[in-house]
């Protein structure tokens, strides 16, 4: 019994590598680059919106595969859209998407450069890659075709500290991916197949367990992706320096491939060490929430703010996957899905708003009052804060809500208090935000200060163009008004992801299901109407 094959799974991937190949061709010409990188991405992210309905129309236990050459498991690449992997590209591609219409009239000199839309392309096939993929060492390559296509845009970034983020993220997440390769070659040693479904059908059977040491150096690569405290100190510098339209992407979707990597394998692999893995994961959770709301309470740039803000959000994803109850992973797929469009919003408004005052500058001394007269800009900058602080009608409050509902669930009252406090720490840096930018009378008009430290100077004859950011913001007001469908798609990931047999059932052919899998597998009834059994 296997999945139904769908070769749409391909298109988020291939679409963007042949536009990162035809702006290669177009290197000279800026604005055919972006252009044509832009049409690549809608294109993905139609696609991988086509993958998520396909697997809706098919019934709780669809999942849409691609075997890659039409080689069969263990001996070829599988590519597997289950549910949460639809759910996931979905989120990706479309923030790649808006990313792309952000860097259509971005002014920053960094993105002439004709490296940058190639490399930009690129993160939006890793991403969709690594969220597709079947295969434990596809998912490190596509790991890496992002973390590397990164540390490009970000070395050619304005700002003159770029390199040295760059520099310092590439050694660190150069262990992690050597953590990561460390693994998956224990894991081969072990199993004898690469195969996450194959891996996951012996584990279940117990007779050749993961070593505690792969197993614990697998989860620690994984928080190190997602920036997880104490694994976090590549994070803000990185973030902060990125070109606005790549920060973004980076502090919004590009965490996410380590949270999707930990719940994946909780939900996957370690099933039955998930209620220990589970206490861990509560207690980064806390620590990254009060870490990454006080940091960002002290910082005093915009940026830099959000980026520390990713450490506190990623915190409170952390937690509610801690929880492990249903409602509680519900509330997780929800938190993880409406964060990413809050927070590519705001970083791509806040280069909106640095790029209206000389030197492009991100710091408060240099945003105070910067905003005054821009009404617009006012009202998306304080919708976006709202919505990320948790206040009704946004999007926010429905995943805010959701995490209550998930520890009331699981009635742990104590944490649940410390994840309000962390919410409320939120709610107080985004307002003092908005105030300072928007409400502060400045000393002098804002062309008139000088540019911030680490920035250099800029001809700004025209202000990025807030569509992109203004399109992700009104959406976080869709999801908060009409919030029912993405509960809905929520609530059918989870119940898929906690049937691990569901996946592997998808994934392996008969020849290599046991017994007693096969068994199971007969019985599910969306696989066999769809005239699967083989």
């Amino acid at each position: 019994m296997t999945g139904i094959d769908n070769p749409l799974i391909l298109a988020p991937i291939i679409v963007p590598l042949i536009g990162a190949a035809i702006c290669l061709l177009l290197s000279g010409r800026n604005r055919a680059q972006r252009v044509v990188a832009l049409s690549a991405g809608i294109i993905a992210c139609v696609g991988s919106v086509a993958v998520l309905l396909a697997n809706l129309q098919g019934g709780a236990n669809a999942v849409q595969i691609y075997r890659v050459g039409g080689y069969a498991v263990p001996f070829g690449i599988v590519l597997v859209a289950d549910m949460m992997a639809s759910v996931f590209a979905v989120m990706g591609t479309s923030v790649v998407a808006a990313g792309l219409l952000y860097c259509l009239q971005c002014r920053d000199h960094s993105l002439t450069y004709p490296v940058f839309m190639p490399a930009f392309l690129c993160v939006g096939a890793g991403l969709a890659g690594s969220f597709y993929t079947g295969d434990v060492f596809t998912f490190f390559v596509f790991l890496e075709l992002m973390v590397m296509s990164s540390v490009v845009m970000v070395a050619v970034s304005d700002n003159r500290l770029g390199l040295e983020a760059a520099i310092k993220y590439l050694f660190i997440s150069g262990i992690g991916s050597v953590l990561l390769l460390l693994s998956i070659a224990a894991v081969y040693t072990t199993f004898g197949t690469l195969t996450m479904a194959h891996i996951a059908q012996e584990l279940a059977t117990g007779e050749r367990p993961l070593l505690a040491l792969p197993a614990a150096v697998l989860f620690m690569s994984a928080l190190i992706k997602s920036a997880v405290v104490p694994f976090h100190f590549w994070q803000p510098d990185f973030h902060t320096t990125a070109p606005t339209p790549v920060s973004g992407l980076l502090s919004s979707v590009v965490v996410k491939v380590g949270i999707y990597g930990i719940i994946r394998s909780n939900t996957l692999y370690f099933t039955q060490e998930a209620p220990f893995i589970q206490n861990i994961l509560i207690v980064l959770g806390l620590v990254g929430i009060f870490f990454g709301g006080l940091s960002a309470l002290r910082t005093w740039n915009a940026k830099r703010m959000l980026a520390y803000s990713t450490l506190g959000q990623v915190g409170f994803m952390l937690v509610a996957i801690g929880w492990g109850s249903p409602i509680a992973l519900v509330a997780a797929i929800i938190y993880i899905v409406n964060h990413a469009y809050i927070k590519s919003g705001m970083l791509m408004l806040t280069g909106a708003l640095a790029s209206r005052i000389n030197g492009h500058s991100s710091d408060m001394k240099d945003l105070g009052g910067a905003g005054r007269g821009y009404v617009l800009l006012s009202i998306l900058y304080l919708v976006g804060g709202l919505a990320l602080a948790g206040v009704p009608p946004f999007n926010g409050f429905i995943s805010k809500l959701a995490l209550v509902r998930g520890g009331v669930d699981v009635q742990s009252w104590p944490i649940l208090g410390l994840v309000i406090a962390g919410g409320i720490l939120t709610l107080i840096y985004m307002t003092r935000a908005w105030q300072w930018i928007f409400q502060r009378a400045p000393g002098a008009p804002p062309d008139a200060e000088p540019p911030a430290h680490g920035t250099i100077e800029i001809e700004t004859h025209r202000p990025d163009s807030p569509l992109a950011p203004a399109l992700l913001l009104g959406f976080c007001i869709v999801l908060g008004l009409f919030a029912t469908p993405l509960i809905s798609v929520a609530e059918a990931t989870v119940a898929q992801i906690t049937q691990p047999n569901v996946y592997t059932c998808a994934v392996l052919p008969p020849s290599l299901l046991r017994s007693e899998a096969f068994d199971l597998c007969a019985s599910l009834p969306q696989l066999a109407q769809a005239g699967e059994v083989q």
